[in-house]
């Protein structure tokens, strides 16, 4: 009897995050490969500590929670922020998804040059938000009592 071959679905779910972000690259094979590489580079020069993960089909990179996702599309390699409207942006990166109150997000388009500086500022803008709220948060409420009659 012949074992079955594994599929590239079976491949994906014995590969690491880091793999699988590789992978995702790789097919991209394009600029917009290249743009996802220099962006993954930025994060990890920013924050040697980052942690790579794959969720929701697309590269995330955490820190203490998320600090960006990183979806890629035809016209765009978009950098997504869940925070990212609680974040400085001095530098003026964020040019999507601004009309939310909580998400922001960054679109690079063939051709951009990546503000390198303003990128790793966010990204530890981004860090320092999930590390404060985490030492800041609230303990939890104790019960209601009941009211007396």
């Amino acid at each position: 009897m012949k074992k079955a071959a594994s599929s590239s679905k079976d491949a994906k779910i014995d590969a690491s995050p880091s793999q699988l972000i590789d992978a995702r690259i790789q097919e991209l094979s394009d600029w917009r490969g290249e743009t996802l590489t220099r962006i993954r580079a930025l994060i990890r020069d920013a924050d040697p500590e980052v942690v790579e993960e794959w969720k929701w089909s697309v590269p995330v990179w955490s820190h203490a929670g998320i600090l960006c996702t990183g979806e890629s599309y035809k016209a765009a390699v978009k950098l997504t922020f869940p925070k990212g409207a609680s974040l400085p942006d001095p530098a003026g990166l964020f040019n999507s998804s601004l009309e939310g109150n909580t998400r922001r997000a960054i679109d690079f388009r063939e051709g951009d040059k990546i503000n390198e500086k303003g990128l790793k500022a966010l990204i530890r803008a981004a860090i320092a938000l999930n590390t404060s709220a985490q030492t800041t948060a609230r303990p939890a409420r104790s019960p209601r009592k009941p009211k007396s009659e």
